[in-house]
């Protein structure tokens, strides 16, 4: 037989063991007997034993020495024993892998945002998803609201939660919470001493924002809040992070808003005040948004539970 010839029949016979063969080959070996192996598995014994001599003749060596008191593998079945017990591991964790993925258990999720996380919602959330789900690979991304939905769009990311709804073609959204807007002022300011600061009190201030996000928010509500020009603060703009602006707030340039999620990590010389006006305290509804055609199972896993913690309020009667 030629060197190819025989290379073809190590194929061949490599192509027709299967991998019930190598079970009950390892099966065998643990009961130490064909005859228990057999019984525990619920199978006849002729055929258990037929099945091992079908894969001693592909490999092309006996894998056990048989005796009376029972069987124990042999020089080669050592060898093949050990690689068998390798491919079963890997073909187990492959199934494992496949059915954890599609359920979303394992895989890839990428979380963009545009708000703190030193404290609320967002956080407790995400601290929960990898709770439940400790082999998922969680990645979180802040960046501008441009550049998350670019991201959104490009699939670079699979969900943006953010202040304020953010429409885009091709993707969907799910209202989750709500956080009030507080104001953040030095500890020493006139006003640090009320607990309640209404919109119409920050008149002759100056109010810090950021050219990041969320700082459209302030603005807009800055606005809706004092509609009268002469009735609003003077307002800076700073191309700074919100951490930046909470320094510059501290030293006491100015005033700054922020919102709840921002106040879990201290900040030294800064106090938080609940902003209000007649009708109580000022809030933002937070969304979630992502691409319609998305099937990241863990995406889905993902969208489950914001739903189930953050459920929306039923459609007014007639909307």
């Amino acid at each position: 037989m030629t060197e190819i010839e025989t290379r073809n029949d190590q194929r061949n016979a490599a192509r027709a063991i299967d991998l019930q063969q190598l079970r009950l080959a390892v099966a065998a070996c643990d009961h130490g007997s064909f005859r228990r192996a057999a019984e525990a598995l619920s199978m006849k014994h002729t055929t258990f034993s037929r099945a091992i001599g079908q894969l001693e003749y592909l490999v092309g060596t006996s894998l056990f020495e048989r005796s009376s008191g029972g069987i124990k593998p042999t020089l080669a079945g050592r060898a093949v024993l050990r690689i068998a017990r390798l491919i079963l591991e890997q073909v187990d964790m492959l199934v494992d892998t496949g059915r954890s993925t599609s359920r979303g258990d394992t895989g890839h999720l990428v979380i963009g945002f545009l708000t703190s996380m030193s404290t609320g919602n967002l956080r407790a959330t995400i601290g929960e998803l990898k709770r439940l789900l400790p082999r998922l690979e969680l990645v979180t991304m802040e960046r501008s609201r441009f550049r998350l939905m670019t991201a959104l769009r490009n699939g670079t990311v699979d969900v943006v939660v953010s202040p304020g709804r953010l429409p885009s073609k091709g993707t969907r959204s799910l209202l989750l919470w709500s956080e009030r807007i507080l104001i953040s002022l030095p500890q020493d300011h006139r006003l640090a001493a009320r607990e309640i600061i209404y919109w119409t009190d920050l008149r002759n201030e100056t109010i810090l924002l950021s050219e990041y996000d969320p700082g459209r928010e302030f603005e807009d509500l800055l606005i809706s809040k004092l509609v009268l020009t002469d009735d609003r603060p003077k307002v800076e703009r700073h191309d700074v992070s919100r951490g930046i602006i909470k320094s510059l707030t501290s030293m006491g340039m100015g005033l700054s808003l922020v919102m709840e999620s921002d106040i879990g990590a201290s900040f030294a010389g800064l106090v938080y005040r609940e902003l209000q006006d007649g009708t109580g305290p000022s809030r933002v509804d937070f969304y979630a948004h992502w691409r319609d055609d998305n099937e990241n199972p863990a995406l889905k896993r993902f969208l489950d539970l914001l739903a189930e913690r953050y459920p929306s309020p039923p459609p007014a009667f007639g909307v």
